[in-house]
């Protein structure tokens, strides 16, 4: 059987010959050759040179059909034909990566004919006949095909409006990507690539002002619904840069009409939104210029990449400050409601100021209210002034002019007790933590916390839209975190999130009004060829991009685009360096954008709470990790393994130290065991990423470098479990490693204790049920809905694929 495809007259709805400037017009049969050279083989899962050039094959056909409807809507045909036929042959590893690029694709294509997005539907609903995640990924193209069916441009228009900030009246959600660098990875030339990148992405958008965004959604709505026979995308383009300013107005009435259509459920408004768009289409074109149309050319209306900033990750830098500043400045309109909001969250405490034994204290009892009108009668009340607003902003202004440092001020207001509704957004996440376990990917949901029947260590993935009874409270704003390094930006990133949920469980702010979500791109660093010895040894332990390397096996479309991706970086910093005039081209920020927008499929990792002892009078650390905890006793650092294996018997010395560890040994089964056992050994690690797909359970695994004497009390090196506590019982202290980061080492160690770390939301909620003294029942009212752990979703194209 023979893989070229076999065109018949019904595959083309039009022809549609290039237009002026535009890229030539791609051959059919280069397109298919285009398609099955991005495809994922078998042999993919290995780093070779095939795999690296995935990802630049896919940008490189995106890029072929971007400047040419014409090619965008053949390319559309061929997809959905290679769809069709992988079904047909029960090819599914072909399925995920073909039908991202097919919604990719339609997102930009100039119009696709009613028969065509009908294909499209139909494919998509036969997924949810499918097992996870393609279900999941069915169901979300399901429903994103029937409202572009019935409202055709309605995601170009509502991701161009997002992302580029647009002012309009009437979809009022904004986007950005922040792209958070690891300094010890990025530094150098890596930098100044990645920088140079994101700086020339965001030139070429900053060349395209407001009115330039909105002309391309009007051209892109009109040509999407009235197609080539009614709409001359020439003309039409033209006309659009003849009325200027006036833009704006047709822009807000083509917003309007889309998202009213959208709003109704597009129920026979196929006929309404045409002939409203078509008054508008001649509206703008004007009446003389109307004349029948025979398949004229339509014009592309290229999607740019959305806006993102570029920082690299130093300790000064706090990202959920850099998160408000941009909350602030996103609306004018709600500028002001945001301002005391936002100027408390940034005159708050750090996240380092905070502890962990505040977990359990969401509010401080205070005699001091901060208004005026409570003040007790002794206070100096002469400077109050009356509450309305002109008096405010003049005894504020005075007050900025001409500061008195003896006296504090004080700003009118009320007292206002926090809103249930703000009491409820923490546990409103956490139960939508559960209700994705339930349908979309297995799990127990606690992390470890006592696993009850018929929980599994399936690690969780996926968004479980169809069986989730707590959808999220919809919000505005969506910030999109994209973080590029190793293990190590991951550990930061979980520790961030960790003090950032603790932080929003005292006073809300960001989680109200912010949709959180988190990106990886796994990039290690340059490998130094002098001083191996001298190296600390955590760093040649174990695979540096542990958790990159996990997404690569369970999702191949991750593997192909994005891990690729970190190993493609440090090749074009090598290309820069050799053709320094060579003009750029932003690759890297075209990948990312591919990403977030089509990567939303979230795979959760849960992180850990270790608690440190120390043998001196210094207070306990409380910390966490996501991947990795390494011991290590520095004395028997260095004997080599053989070493240790014949002197074992002879010199307690070079056989390592006494250490006790008490765990909850995790069973398929569901059967955890408390066990307690006592070992001598140099060293341990915790891991809690598995390094092969046969080993995927969500738990942790805990390897003792030495693998001890076989009797009926010894255990196995290898313990998965859910909780340790690992104590050493000589005089020796040894030295604990977090996330391979060595700016999180803790020397002189006596103990530590390991269990999954809970979540706020599950804190709030138990806190809320011991004021109200409902009982001792720990699964009753709303904490059976919810998730005790608290994971960190990263989010891939398909989760995981079994």
């Amino acid at each position: 059987m023979t893989n070229r495809i076999q065109w018949d007259s019904s595959d083309r709805m039009c022809s549609m010959e290039p237009t002026a400037g535009c890229s030539p017009t791609v051959p059919e049969p280069e397109l298919y050759r285009s398609i099955q050279a991005v495809l994922p083989r078998d042999s993919d899962q290995q780093l070779t040179p095939v795999c690296f050039n995935k990802g630049m094959l896919r940008w490189t056909l995106h890029k072929k059909v971007q400047n040419n409807p014409g090619n965008s809507l053949s390319l559309v045909w061929v997809l959905i034909k290679e769809l069709e036929k992988a079904e047909r042959w029960d090819s599914r590893k072909c399925i995920m990566p073909l039908l991202h690029t097919l919604m990719y694709a339609i997102i930009q294509t100039a119009y696709i004919p009613d028969e065509l997005y009908k294909r499209v539907y139909d494919f998509c609903k036969r997924l949810l006949t499918y097992p996870h995640p393609y279900c999941t990924v069915g169901l979300s193209y399901t429903r994103q095909m029937k409202t572009e069916r019935s409202v055709p441009g309605l995601m170009y228009q509502r991701m161009l409006t997002a992302e580029q900030r647009i002012k309009n009246e009437h979809y009022p959600f904004q986007e950005r990507v922040f792209v958070l660098a690891d300094p010890d990875v990025f530094s150098g030339s890596l930098g100044q690539v990645l920088l140079g990148d994101i700086e020339a992405s965001g030139a070429s958008g900053r060349s395209l002002g407001p009115l330039d965004h909105m002309r391309c959604v009007v051209q892109h709505s009109l040509q999407a619904a009235l197609g080539a026979e009614r709409c001359h995308g020439q003309r039409l383009a033209q006309a659009l840069k003849d009325v200027g300013q006036d833009v704006e107005t047709y822009f807000q009435e083509v917003l309007a009409t889309l998202e009213q259509i959208a709003e109704d459920g597009g129920r026979g408004e196929g006929g309404a939104l045409r002939s409203r768009l078509q008054q508008i289409y001649s509206e703008i074109v004007g009446d003389a210029d109307i004349e029948p149309l025979s398949s004229s050319p339509l014009c592309d209306c290229p999607l740019p990449n959305p806006e993102m900033s570029f920082h690299l990750w130093t300790e000064d830098l706090d990202i959920w400050r850099e998160l408000a500043k941009w909350l602030r400045s996103s609306s004018v309109t709600e500028q002001f409601s945001l301002s005391q909001e936002q100027e408390d969250f940034e005159l708050g405490e750090s996240p380092g100021d905070l502890t962990p034994s505040d977990m359990a204290r969401f509010s401080v009892m205070s005699n001091d209210s901060g208004i005026e009108r409570d003040l007790p009668p002794s206070a100096d009340l002469s400077s109050l002034s009356s509450l309305d607003s002109a008096s405010i902003s003049a005894s504020w202004e005075q007050s900025k002019s001409e500061p008195d440092p003896l006296k504090l001020s004080r700003r009118g207001g009320i007292k206002m007790k926090p809103s249930v509704k703000d009491s409820m957004v923490l546990m409103q996440d956490t139960m939508e933590d559960h209700a994705n376990l339930v349908g979309g990917g297995g799990g127990d949901g606690n992390g470890g916390w006592g696993r009850g029947r018929g929980a599994t260590l399936q690690r969780r993935a996926g968004n479980s839209t169809m069986q989730n009874p707590f959808p999220k409270q919809q919000r505005h704003f969506t910030a999109r975190i994209v973080a590029m390094g190793d293990d190590q930006v991951l550990g930061r990133l979980a520790k961030a999130y960790y003090f950032f949920r603790k932080r929003e469980a005292r006073r809300l702010f960001l989680t109200i009004k912010v949709n959180l979500q988190f990106y990886y791109i796994p990039v290690c660093r340059a490998t130094a060829p002098t001083s191996p010895v001298k190296e600390n040894v955590h760093q040649s332990k174990g695979n540096p991009c542990a958790l990159g390397s996990y997404l690569s096996m369970v999702d191949p479309w991750y593997n192909s685009n994005i891990r690729s991706l970190g190993c493609m970086i440090p090749k074009l910093a090598e290309m820069q360096q050799t053709n320094p005039g060579t003009p750029k081209d932003p690759f890297v920020s075209d990948v990312i954008s591919y990403y977030v927008r089509t990567g939303q499929q979230p795979v959760y990792f849960t992180i850990y709470f270790v608690k440190i002892i120390f043998t001196s009078a210094k207070d306990p650390v409380e910390d966490v990790f996501l991947t990795h905890l390494e011991i290590d006793f520095p004395e028997f650092r260095q004997f080599s393994a053989s070493v240790r294996d014949k002197q074992r018997k002879s010199s307690a010395e070079v056989c390592g130290a006494v250490i006790s560890m008490i765990y909850r040994k995790v069973t398929l089964s569901g059967r955890d065991v408390d066990k307690g056992i006592s070992v001598r050994t140099s060293g341990a690690q915790i891991n809690a990423v598995p390094s092969t797909q046969a080993e995927d359970l969500n738990c942790l695994t805990l390897t003792l470098n030495e693998s001890p004497t076989k009797t009926k009390n010894t255990v196995d090196s290898k313990i998965r479990t859910s909780s340790v506590k690992i104590r050493t019982l000589e005089s020796r202290s040894f030295v604990v490693t977090l996330d391979r980061d060595c700016r999180r080492t803790f020397r002189d160690v006596q103990s530590i204790e390991v269990s999954p770390c809970l979540d706020p939301g599950y804190c709030v909620q138990k806190t809320m049920r011991s004021k109200l003294k409902l009982g001792e029942d720990k699964d009753a009212g709303l904490s059976k809905y919810m998730s005790k752990g608290l994971p960190l979703p990263i989010n891939t194209f398909a989760g995981i694929i079994t």
